[in-house]
């Protein structure tokens, strides 16, 4: 929001208060100064002259030699390239030494051979941006008042020795998007009185009301929707005083009508918008909401596709404007509208929200409908307009306006008491201090019983509960001003949960591994999303997202791991090792509850070598049994690998020979394995191997205990066996045969060859397993070891049809 300072003192009368002071003061009561500026700043010697004479160049066809009185004995001769220049106009002329936008020094020179005394400015090379300059003289020199006096700095005429103050208005202060709610800010900083000036409204005879109907459809769309009818306007360009303020601010002059509803804008914070009257094709205004599939062209020029969702403004029949967001493109005031159709309303902010952006159309009217408004002026705003738009475009006003729905809002009764304002501040105020707070903010208050009742007016909105009060009374007394307090109270030892606990466990665990903690987006695609899924759910979609890139919950981790190896990558970090511990976000598909279970997950993501190069090492690069390895490291740390077993499993984005889903009894908790080359080649990757756990599962797991056993003083026993099998048979299924015959005294069953290819039959394969045997209280001797093995083979050639090498 830019407020202007001679504006602003227009209504509270803060002369004495320089505008730095003046922004310090706004900051430190909790509205954000953003800048200062003061568009004269960095310009000198740039005065009015007035054109006399004004040729063609003898040596150019573009370029006029003119001769401009600059309050001087002489005339001085300028030459000028603009296409507007002519004789007879007030100019803005730079004089030899000055400085324009930009820090450029003008000197006096010859151009074609013609001495050029200075320069004839555009309004640009004064430091206004292209967007707020008129259309007519965008593309060349800007026309002075009349009444500007030859020779005088020019920067009074075009209010460029005003200050501008920009503000930057948080959401829960939207009564400060206006000229008179930063006034009432203000006045109430300096404990000073708003005076808003009186605007006297002169209505005809004639009854708006006959002229056009007006009707709304649901109240709960506009609370508030009212017209006024001006006739016999005329339009034309504002006065320069409007200009400059309009300039000021940041929005374009485009002629007296428009320019009134946006001058109105700013001081109310009202959004207007002005029909023209004639080009609705009807006497009739419904406000309704848009069917299915209607087409609507907005002032932009842009066909737009409506849905049910948007609330339009209609001739009774077809949409002439979206409401609170722009009008259309075939009701717009133009050159020859003589009758204006202005509209004051209020409509639902949600509804406005979705529509500015479904379409793309944020402005400074859907701001403020989105934020809020001071709903105790939208008729007075109108009536300032009317007599504004009477007065400068020579219009009448019909008596009344129509109203189609009328809001009334009244003051909200806040209390608090005294021993609460001191206790939640820290503050020792006096209840006449605390009563001259509420004055100067404008509130009426009163004490019965110790308590403060407090009547808030609505241009106050957002003053509901007693804490909104605290915190009003902590602005005004100042935040510098309260005291400094360490807090009291018995304090207590902090503990972790088990679960925290737990979590801590399985960072120190795979960081030990050499893994990287990652922390990626909770929000990706959708087809991201629904990637590397333990189990199936519909996505959860965010209601208005920042991008599409960012617009689902995602239900793993894996998806983000891989865009974080990507953009390492991408750098030439080419050896990545990433672990990350987040929430998913699964969807049970029960109607009834929208929203997601979150659930704690853990993943792995490594690509590269795991080993470097180095004068006595080969590198060894990352591969399924590396990744593997880390889960089992993981698994084994939590107390839980007697619980856990893993099975070949299918997922469409995994390697189909290379991945392992991971089982928590018999419950499917995880994955590990190689990401399929055309997944991984999709984040323009190699070889990447991952694994993804249910955290949660594991940490509410039940563990075995921990037994501490001594090492045993007999000595162990190693066999040996070899074996034909068939190629669908897993280690896992091969070693739960063998243990399960093997007896008590088995220590540790390890595989240590696996052979398919030549002598050896097709869909067959060869595995060589080390059994290792201890009794740890007595010498095992080779009868029972035979024993054991010869229980193992038997059962190996019952169960699994194994063939002893």
């Amino acid at each position: 929001m830019l407020v202007s300072y001679k504006w602003l003192n227009e209504y509270v009368d803060v002369k004495d208060v320089a505008p730095k002071e003046l922004a310090d003061r706004l900051s430190l009561t909790g509205i954000e100064v953003e800048g200062l500026e003061s568009p004269e700043d960095g310009l000198k010697k740039i005065v009015v002259g007035d054109v006399k004479e004004c040729i063609p160049h003898p040596d150019s066809d573009h370029l006029s030699i003119c001769q401009v009185d600059i309050g001087e004995e002489e005339l001085s001769q300028i030459v000028c390239g603009a296409p507007n220049i002519k004789a007879g106009v007030k100019v803005i002329v730079a004089l030899p030494g000055s400085r324009i936008a930009g820090n450029v020094k003008i000197k006096k020179g010859k151009m074609r051979g013609q001495v050029s005394n200075g320069m004839i400015c555009s309004l640009q090379e004064l430091g206004f941006s292209d967007s707020v300059i008129p259309k007519e003289f965008s593309d060349g020199i800007y026309y002075l008042p009349e009444d500007a006096k030859v020779g005088t700095p020019v920067f009074p005429y075009l209010e460029m020795d005003d200050t501008i103050i920009d503000l930057s208005i948080t959401p829960n202060r939207a009564d400060a998007l206006s000229i008179r709610g930063v006034a009432h800010e203000v006045a109430a900083i300096y404990n000073k009185k708003v005076a808003f000036p009186a605007v006297e409204l002169k209505e005809v005879a004639e009854k708006a009301s006959d002229k056009i109907k007006v009707s709304v459809t649901d109240k709960k769309d506009a609370p508030h929707y009212e017209i006024r009818v001006i006739e016999d306007v005329k339009i034309g360009p504002s006065p320069q005083w409007l200009q400059n303020r309009l300039m000021n601010e940041g929005i374009r002059p485009i002629s007296n009508v428009v320019d009134v509803t946006n001058y109105i804008l700013l001081l109310f914070g009202q959004p207007l918008h002005a029909f023209d009257y004639d080009k609705l094709g009807s006497q009739e205004i419904l406000v309704c909401r848009a069917t299915e599939s209607e087409s609507f062209t907005t002032l932009d020029g842009i066909e737009r596709t409506l849905t049910p969702e948007n609330i339009v403004i209609t001739n009774g029949e077809i949409p002439v404007a979206l409401a609170g967001v722009m009008g259309g493109l075939d009701s717009e005031i133009s050159d020859e509208t003589t009758t204006v159709a202005l509209e004051m309303a209020m409509f639902d902010h949600t509804s406005v929200r979705r529509t500015s952006q479904s379409y793309n159309l944020r402005s400074e009217s859907s701001m403020r409908f989105e934020k809020g408004i001071n709903q105790s002026d939208i008729s007075l705003a109108g009536e300032v307009a009317a007599a504004m738009i009477a007065e400068l475009a020579g219009g009448k006003v019909l008596q009344g306006s129509v109203k189609g729905s009328e809001i009334h809002p009244e003051n909200v009764k806040v209390s608090t008491t005294l021993e609460n304002v001191n206790r939640f501040l820290g503050t020792a105020l006096t209840q006449e201090q605390v009563n001259d707070i509420f004055t100067a903010l404008g509130f009426e208050s009163q004490v019965e019983n110790g308590t403060t009742f407090v009547s808030v007016p609505p241009r106050r909105w957002d003053i509901t509960i007693e804490a909104d009060l605290m915190e009003e009374i902590a602005r005004i007394y100042g935040y510098n001003n309260l005291p400094s307090t360490l807090p009291e109270g018995q304090t207590i030892a902090g503990f972790l949960t088990e679960t925290q606990k737990a979590t801590r466990k399985v960072r120190s665990l795979l960081e030990g591994a050499g893994l990287s903690e990652a922390i990626s987006y909770a929000l990706t695609t959708e087809a991201k999303a629904q990637q590397f899924l333990l189990k199936d759910s519909k996505v959860t979609r965010v209601a208005w997202p920042m991008s599409e890139d960012r617009s689902t919950m995602r239900l793993n981790l894996v998806s983000g791991l891989l865009e974080d190896l990507s953009y390492n990558v991408a750098r030439k970090n080419s050896d990545v090792a990433l672990y990350e511990i987040g929430h998913v976000f699964y969807q049970n598909n029960d109607p009834k509850k929208d929203l997601p279970i979150e659930e704690n997950h853990v993943a792995i993501a490594v690509t590269g070598n795991a080993t470097n190069k180095s004068w006595s090492n080969k590198p060894v690069a990352y591969d399924y049994f590396t990744v593997k390895g880390m889960v089992e490291a993981l698994i084994e740390g939590l107390g839980l690998s007697g619980a856990i077993t893993y099975k070949a499993t299918q997922l469409k984005e995994m390697h189909p020979s290379q991945t392992a889903g991971i089982y928590l009894d018999e419950k499917l908790i995880g994955f590990v394995g190689q990401v399929h080359p055309k997944i991984a080649s999709s984040y323009e990757l190699k070889s990447v191997f991952v694994a993804e756990l249910n955290l949660e599962a594991l940490i509410e797991q039940e563990k075995t205990p921990l037994v501490f056993e001594a090492v045993s003083k007999y000595p162990a026993v190693s066999r040996d066996i070899a074996m034909l099998v068939d190629e669908s048979n897993t280690n896992a299924e091969i070693a739960e045969v063998m243990t399960a015959a093997a007896g008590k005294f088995l220590a540790k069953l390890q595989v240590f060859d696996v052979y398919q290819g030549a002598n050896i039959e097709v869909g067959k394969k060869s595995m060589a397993y080390n059994l290792t045997f201890v009794n740890p209280e007595a010498t095992l001797k080779d009868e029972e070891i035979n024993r054991f093995m010869a229980k193992v083979v038997k059962n190996l050639e019952e169960k699994i049809n194994a063939v002893i090498r």
